[in-house]
């Protein structure tokens, strides 16, 4: 896939990310936060569940006996995040909360790849990667302030 439309792509996820605390919150305010965040999930966890049927890739569902624990915790830290946006987005605002994902979301994603975390390629801290970083948090701060 050309790295340009991969971009682009993640982009346009991005936004729907951003409309997904919103949402969730509005689910929330009827059915509560832990509820909501539940729910949430569940739709998710269906449309997954279509998407492999569909692909023919159900079968390495049977695989998840064979990973190390730790790969497991992928849903864990998707379902903190959904409950802190959908909590957190009433008081500090839909920008807000995009803000401080992205920033948060680059920082430890320099760090990680400096240190090659769980398999990844190593990458040094560059200069633009460093002005990167700042920049989102000077970006943030005033989204915020």
């Amino acid at each position: 896939m050309d790295r340009g439309f991969a971009v682009l792509i993640m982009a346009v996820v991005g936004g729907c990310i951003a409309l997904q605390a919103p949402i969730n919150a509005g689910l929330g305010r009827t059915t509560g936060s832990f509820a909501a965040a539940t729910i949430s999930f569940a739709v998710g966890t269906i449309l997954l569940a279509g998407i492999v049927v569909v692909s023919g890739k159900a079968g390495g569902l049977a695989n998840v006996t064979d990973v190390n624990w730790y790969y497991l915790l992928g849903g864990l830290l998707g379902a903190a995040y959904v409950f802190s946006a959908l909590v957190l987005v009433s008081q500090i605002g839909a920008g807000a909360v995009a803000a401080a994902t992205v920033t948060g979301q680059r920082t430890t994603s320099v760090i990680l790849d400096r240190i090659g975390f769980l398999g990844l390629d190593r990458q040094p801290i560059t200069a633009s990667r460093f002005a990167g970083v700042a920049l989102l948090l000077a970006g943030t701060y005033l989204v915020v302030r």
